[in-house]
């Protein structure tokens, strides 16, 4: 009943005026299961699945690309405390966490355009930030849910969102204890979970089309046959890429699935191999394959983005493709490359936290390890204020103690903030897409803040 109502037509301005009684009506039910739980219970139990169901199916309909005026009161539902509750976690089996992800990849594909392009009037700002609290919540109580389906979530989600996608790439199961990622001489292979898989809920080889590019990709992955494939591969993704252009979402100016799904499938290929052979990923193991051939080939920033999604809690995952991209960086053959690696980790880095434990783990060994001479290139000096940034903020350079704020505190526990996260405001929260480092805005951004102290200390009352 409530989705007949809310769409018929498509028309934006009946949505807004039913959106306070159809919101009205559907919490009405939420607040019905948690005011008597055991009657719902004896009455519901039976077809409780089918009840979800039809909440499911219903909000999608009236999902907010299809009924904007409604996207307010759809979030309110969405986010409730009960409904989250009977999605995640009271139903048996993990039944309802599909359910619930289709709602948050609809949320994220209503976002998606105008965070691309980083045009956000006011309404859109509210909702962003309300999304970017529901995403906090899920972060708290329901890790795992965000841990099995990251890789949907990040391939909705556009690269500029850097906060966004940090929060959930930095979720880790519960009944897991992060190691201090600056701990002197911590051996990352002789972590346990190193080799562990983790869970996704995704078929990422059904996503490689046609089947003739997926056949090739087999085979050379098997013996590196046929020899023109990784030629032909760069110059089929340019040409599929322009032709699939996604005409339903404006702003999407490539396909983005087909490159996410590419990295974590030759990835995970390539993890199995190592491990048939008793081996486990190493800067070493991973050199010289076919798998390798294919990164190297296609190193350039969005690549790069897929590459770094998989970098999150401890498993194999994490562990094979942080020694990918340090591998990339070492190998390198301009430094372009070596640059658009560094762009990538730093601009995750320098918003608010949660970090991602593996990011941290990948960037601490590239600017200590003195094998990767991180210090030495062009970029790095490139002005001042940006050597500082690597300095100050991580610490200083190999052979010195790491003092970067990641996802829990510094090395001394202190918990103080270090000057690079006073400096760079939550980037994504106030201007979505301005996550990129930028040397003019960084110095207008601690100029501003100098003056503001500076204002309340003179005027303490005001």
């Amino acid at each position: 009943m409530f989705s007949a109502v809310g769409v018929r037509g498509d028309a934006a301005r009946r949505c807004v005026v039913r959106a306070e009684s159809q919101a009205q009506g559907m919490t009405d039910v939420n607040t019905s299961i948690e005011t008597r739980p055991q009657l719902w219970q004896e009455t519901h139990q039976h077809n409780d699945n089918c009840v979800l169901m039809a909440f499911t199916q219903t909000l999608h309909l009236l999902r907010p690309s299809k009924c904007p005026g409604f996207a307010y009161a759809w979030l309110e539902i969405v986010s409730h405390r009960v409904f989250i509750g009977r999605m995640l976690a009271i139903t048996p089996q993990q039944k309802g966490w599909s359910m619930y992800s289709m709602l948050l990849a609809d949320l994220f594909k209503f976002l998606a355009p105008f965070l691309r392009n980083a045009e956000l009037a006011k309404p859109l700002t509210m909702l962003y930030k309300g999304t970017l609290r529901v995403l906090l919540v899920l972060l708290h109580d329901f890790p795992e849910f965000l841990c099995e389906y990251h890789y949907g979530f990040c391939d909705v989600i556009p690269p500029n969102c850097i906060q966004m996608r940090n929060l959930i790439l930095s979720a880790f199961p519960r009944n897991m204890r992060l190691p201090d990622p600056f701990t002197p001489n911590l051996k990352v292979d002789m972590l346990p979970e190193i080799t562990v898989s983790p869970k996704i809920h995704t078929t990422v080889a059904n996503l490689i089309q046609p089947p003739d590019f997926k056949k090739n990709l087999d085979s050379y992955l098997k013996n590196r046959t046929p020899v023109t494939f990784l030629s032909d591969m760069r110059t089929y993704l340019q040409m599929f890429l322009l032709l699939q252009q996604v005409s339903s979402e404006p702003g999407m100016r490539y396909n983005m699935s087909v490159m996410n799904a590419l990295v974590l499938y030759v990835g995970m290929q390539a993890i199995a191999q190592i491990h048939s052979k008793g081996l486990t990923p190493s800067m070493s193991t991973i050199a010289h394959s076919a798998h390798m051939d294919i990164f190297q080939n296609l190193g350039r920033y969005l690549f790069l983005n897929a590459i770094a999604n998989q970098l999150r809690y401890p498993n194999s995952h994490t562990h094979y493709f942080s020694c990918t991209l340090l591998h990339l960086f070492a190998e390198a053959n301009t430094e372009a490359i070596q640059e658009q690696i560094t762009r990538v980790l730093l601009e995750r880095l320098i918003v608010n936290r949660p970090h991602p434990w593996g990011l941290l783990i990948t960037f601490i060994e590239l600017i200590k390890n003195p094998s990767f001479k991180f210090w030495s290139h062009e970029f790095v000096k490139c002005a001042p204020e940006i050597e500082n940034v690597f300095v100050e903020g991580v610490g200083g350079r190999s052979g010195e103690e790491v003092g970067w704020v990641g996802s829990t505190a510094v090395a001394d526990g202190s918990g103080v903030l270090s000057r690079v996260e006073q400096v760079f405001v939550l980037v994504e929260l106030l201007h979505p897409g301005g996550g990129v480092l930028k040397h003019k805005s960084v110095l207008d951004q601690q100029q501003q803040q100098q003056q503001q102290q500076q204002q309340q200390q003179q005027f303490p009352h005001t």
